[in-house]
């Protein structure tokens, strides 16, 4: 007998309840949803392209402060080396006297005990603190002729003097290590923090590149306005000082001594800036001093050295050479710094420009002294 029994709808159940197929296919939808959700972060958590742009910028920026770190340590390793070698030079030449005193007071002492004094202990002899306490010991000093007693004296002094280099020598050595280590860290933090950089402009989309460069060029509107409304107070400025140096000419008040003061800056400074002009172009390579690349510090020093000025190698001392003066007052040659750790310079061409070796992967440019805002700008220093 056949069955009545109704088909059953098809369906699953779900802690023990029958579901309906609509039902298990939106449970079944809701699931791998949510599989998706935790296999795929949300592009919610990727940076903003601000962010990026930020975070780029301020990893450059370490890696120029790492490159004035990595300058100073290198120039204090050229210096410590040569101090060492001039050391270890002035052991070697004291060594060498020393041992000739040494085997001068042997004969002395094989002389003698020719003439009937004691036998001469050689270990006494080259153990002993001094050799006065070698021959005061052997009761020769008494037996010593003024020469021989001389001899004495000078292969004491020379012992005492090789001993105090030696030590000298063995610290230098020492500090020359530590800097060598210093150098060493400076070098793989300024890498580090170059590669991270390009690791991040790597992961940019061309659209997102695109984006970056319009930001930039924004940056850089504004900068140019900056320096322009500068150079609008700069003129003015000097206007007004002409006017007064005018009229104490004509009250016979005006210091020529102070014209020529400035005079003389003023051509200084003209050189500097013809041979940073000259550069423009070349590439940002930290640690570079030229000819071919520069990084920031280098640029000025060649720069104000073609004027014969002999400026520090780092910004660090850079920034003390010369006189600070305000931005109000900055005249073309004029050394900029930024940011609160000094680590970025650039040389003052008037008109709220200068000429600097940027970052890595820019070249020296022309560019306002605005670059990266206001409140970068750190201080102005005259070198000369």
């Amino acid at each position: 007998m056949a069955s009545h029994a109704k088909p059953r709808p098809a369906g699953t159940r779900v802690a023990g309840i029958r579901t309906p197929a609509l039902a298990t296919a939106a449970l079944t939808s809701v699931a791998l949803l949510s599989q998706t959700a935790t296999a795929a972060p949300s592009t919610d958590d990727k940076p903003s392209l601000e962010e990026v742009e930020k975070k780029v910028d301020d990893l450059y920026r370490q890696a120029e402060s790492a490159t004035e770190k990595y300058n100073s340590a290198k120039e204090k390793t050229a210096q410590q080396r040569e101090q060492v070698d001039t050391l270890l030079d002035d052991v070697a030449k004291r060594t060498q006297k020393l041992n000739e005193a040494r085997e001068e007071l042997g004969s002395f002492a094989a002389a003698q005990y020719r003439t009937g004094a004691s036998a001469p202990d050689t270990a006494t002899f080259l153990l002993a603190d001094t050799p006065q306490d070698y021959f005061d010991q052997t009761q020769l000093m008494g037996r010593m002729t003024d020469r021989q007693k001389g001899a004495v004296d000078d292969y004491v002094s020379a012992q005492s003097a090789t001993m105090k280099k030696r030590q000298e020598a063995t610290k230098s050595l020492e500090t020359l290590t530590e800097s060598q280590s210093d150098l060493k860290t400076a070098k793989a933090t300024v890498q580090r923090k170059l590669s991270d950089a390009r690791e991040l402009l790597s992961q940019l989309t061309a659209e997102e590149k695109a984006r970056l460069a319009a930001i930039e060029k924004k940056k850089q509107e504004e900068a140019a306005r900056k320096a322009a409304e500068l150079a609008e107070q700069q003129k003015a400025a000097e206007q007004k000082a002409a006017q007064e140096a005018a009229a104490a000419e004509e009250t016979g008040s005006g210091s020529s001594s102070e014209t020529s003061t400035d005079s003389s800056y003023a051509t200084k400074a003209d050189k500097a800036l013809a041979f940073a002009r000259s550069q423009i172009g070349k590439p940002y390579v930290w640690g570079a001093t030229g000819p071919d690349s520069y990084d920031c510090s280098g640029l000025t020093q060649a720069a104000w050295n073609a004027a014969g000025i002999s400026l520090p190698r780092t910004t660090y001392d850079q920034v003390n050479f010369g006189t600070t003066v305000s931005l109000a007052n900055a005249r073309p040659g004029d050394l900029v710094f930024f940011y609160d750790d000094v680590s970025h310079v650039g040389i003052y061409i008037g008109n709220g420009m200068m000429i600097h070796a940027p970052k890595p992967g820019a070249y020296v440019r022309e560019e306002s002294i605005y670059y990266d805002g206001e409140s970068a700008i750190h201080s102005v220093v005259r070198p000369a």
